[in-house]
């Protein structure tokens, strides 16, 4: 995944398509923005389920993610990730899976 940033002079991220995507290395004013490209090319690559690491912190990080999830067509349900995969630090999304007619 590609994003281009909002200054000429900054490289485009790249980030490779796993499971788990670590928001950390982005500004705040980012997030959402990489958060929506990512969920395009996860839901491309037909994960089931993807496990986004926003941090525990104050919640605030926490907050946008889960309510971007909330109001997002291509997130069947978004979850609390447990200890083991993180917990107040990272939330598991389930996506809708495309079949080979939604992507003609």
């Amino acid at each position: 995944m590609t994003k281009s940033s909002e200054s000429p002079t900054e490289e485009p991220y790249q980030v490779p398509i796993e499971e788990s995507f670590d928001l950390h290395p982005y500004r705040p004013a980012d997030v959402l923005r990489m958060l929506d490209a990512y969920l395009d090319a996860a839901q491309g690559l037909h994960f089931h389920e993807v496990r986004l690491i926003h941090g525990r912190g104050k919640g605030v990080q926490r907050a946008q993610v889960q309510g971007f999830l909330e109001k997002d067509p291509r997130v069947i349900r978004w979850v609390q990730a447990p200890p083991h995969r993180g917990g107040w630090g990272a939330t598991l999304a389930f996506l809708h899976v495309m079949d080979a007619q939604d992507e003609c």
